[in-house]
């Protein structure tokens, strides 16, 4: 703690000391219009977003206006299909909002960039409210009330942090405080916040942190009978970050990643067992084809090799669901920014981008503005369509944007910095796991610790997976203590380590192990030092 400057007041931040939601600008409009329909008894279309933020926000948007005294009947929630609307507000919303008689649509996750459809809205009598937490790609749209912290004229940092489901719990607050919803009622949707900010990949510190602290104390004991069987089935042993980014967010992706996330929508909404438990298996098939999906298109491109550049732009046929995990990987295996776009139908490249470092997506598309058809997202995280014709001017922008920058060191970011070099592999027990976990949740911004190992001896090293693809490290400290320590899909130079000569300096992090009813310490490996 002391290492990162941190506070003990990290380890128990309090509840009370969340930020005033009315700091958020417009907050006041929104719980003012809300406060009208609940009393005018008026229908409030919530329309969101296809990955994790977006269906856990409207899950907690849906929750807390029926707290709020909005009856079932009067609320319904749309949802975008990846495939047939992309990102953002669909004309499918103008139709279904006049056949429904909607007199109010709230956006969770989405809204900021949708001036026409808004636009429409209005022309219709029909208010809209839109949270949501994307850059605003230019003037903000004529909605009743636009609740972002990512506007131009708002100047917390950080609130700018929170997710699209954070932005949801700041307006719940808000009708906690304006007395529409009983005070500690909105405690228990901690659990669906903390899920969408992590997989997300917000930061996790300051107002994220506090949310994610008790969020994590909330989802022990959750009161979502799907969210407890997607758990059960999907063998999550301890709850933190890692079963969440790992296990959990990648089965509720899946929907929409390849049919549509209503299915994880209903899974979260529904109150049955059984229905839980087949919705839960489809969404386990689902993710298994993804898997499958990602690695074909992953090993497509390395096989013939990337394109020279500082930024990475690949094209080939893939499912479009995929295209973001894939620019993911490639981004990690070659230390360079990337998208992956895949060919429509129609002539356009639809893709998915991943960044890191001082290198901004989403203006490097705003850069390149004149030749994409649309575009945006987040600086480590966007999307983006162009026409065929216009790939190679498009490579070209995108990388002339990149070196304008003049960036230095920027691999660096991707590297994991030890926070403590260990010799003696006893040290890193179970007393310390415990230690640790008054830390979570990890994240952005507050990394897992991260230990250095040296000294270390091989003692045993083998190869995993159908295809060999994982390593099992097994090293002995100067203690003579021995750790296990695995990497999941490793370096191909990693794969032809000698015990009897190499002498590696492992850089891991922990993570705790059950079987047979037997706990233990083993180590994840991040990167491999040679000595």
């Amino acid at each position: 703690m002391e290492k990162r400057g941190l506070s003990t007041g990290f380890l128990s931040p309090h509840y009370e000391d969340l930020k005033d939601p009315f700091f958020l600008l417009d907050m006041k409009k929104a719980v003012a219009r809300i406060k009208k329909a609940v009393e005018n008894g008026e229908q409030i279309l919530i329309y969101g977003d296809y990955d994790v933020d977006g269906v856990t926000a409207s899950i907690v948007m849906e929750k807390a206006l029926r707290m709020a005294g909005v009856t079932e009947e009067n609320i319904e929630i749309m949802l975008p299909d990846r495939f047939a609307d992309g990102y953002g507000m669909s004309p499918k919303l103008i139709v279904r909002a006049k056949q429904w008689g909607a007199g109010l649509v709230i956006t969770v996750d989405c809204g900021s960039n949708n001036h026409e459809i808004i636009d429409e809205l209005n022309s219709l009598g029909i208010d809209c409210i839109v949270t949501d937490h994307h850059e605003i790609s230019k003037n903000l749209p004529e909605a009743f009330a636009v609740v972002n912290p990512k506007r131009k004229d708002f100047e917390d940092e950080d609130l700018k942090n929170l997710a699209g489901v954070g932005v949801a719990f700041k307006l719940t607050q808000a009708l906690v405080k304006e007395g529409l919803i009983e005070p500690g009622r909105e405690k228990w949707l901690l659990d669906l916040v903390l899920i969408g900010t992590v997989c997300d990949n917000m930061l996790l510190i300051g107002e994220n942190h506090t949310l994610g602290f008790y969020g994590l104390k909330v989802l022990v004991k959750t009161r979502l009978v799907g969210l407890r069987e997607l758990m059960k089935r999907a063998g999550v042993k301890h709850l933190n970050s890692e079963s969440i980014g790992f296990q959990i967010g990648p089965r509720l992706n899946a929907a929409g990643r390849l049919k549509t996330a209503e299915l994880s929508l209903n899974l979260l909404r529904c109150d049955s067992v059984p229905e839980a438990a087949t919705i839960t298996e489809e969404l386990e098939d689902l993710n298994k084809k993804r898997k499958i999906e990602q690695n074909s298109a992953t090993n497509e491109i390395k096989k013939r090799g990337v394109l020279p550049g500082p930024v990475i732009i690949e094209t080939g046929k893939w499912h479009e669901g995929i295209l973001g995990i894939v620019a993911g990987r490639l981004m990690e295996e070659y230390e360079k920014p990337t998208f992956v776009l895949t060919e429509m139908d129609n002539g356009i490249l639809k893709g998915s981008g991943r960044s890191f470092g001082d290198f901004s997506l989403d203006k490097a598309l705003k850069y390149a503005g004149d030749i994409i058809v649309s575009g945006g997202g987040h600086a480590a995280a966007a999307g983006v369509k162009i026409k065929q014709e216009d790939l190679w001017t498009f490579r070209e922008k995108i990388n002339e944007y990149y070196e304008s920058l003049n960036l230095k060191n920027q691999t660096d970011y991707l590297k994991s910095q030890p926070d403590l070099e260990v010799e003696n592999i006893g040290e890193l027990n179970l007393e310390l796991m415990g230690e640790l976990k008054r830390l979570e949740p990890f994240g952005q911004g507050n990394e897992e610790p991260i230990f250095l190992l040296k000294g270390v001896k091989i003692h045993e090293i083998r190869k995993m997976g159908s295809e060999n693809q994982h390593l099992r490290i097994d090293v002995m400290g100067k203690d003579g203590k021995i750790m296990k320590l695995v990497a999941f899909f490793a370096p191909k130079e990693w794969m032809s380590f000698d015990p009897e000569y190499d002498r590696i300096e492992p850089v891991i992090k922990l993570v705790e192990n059950e079987f047979n009813g037997v706990r233990s310490v083993e180590g994840r490996i991040l990167d491999i030092n040679m000595v």
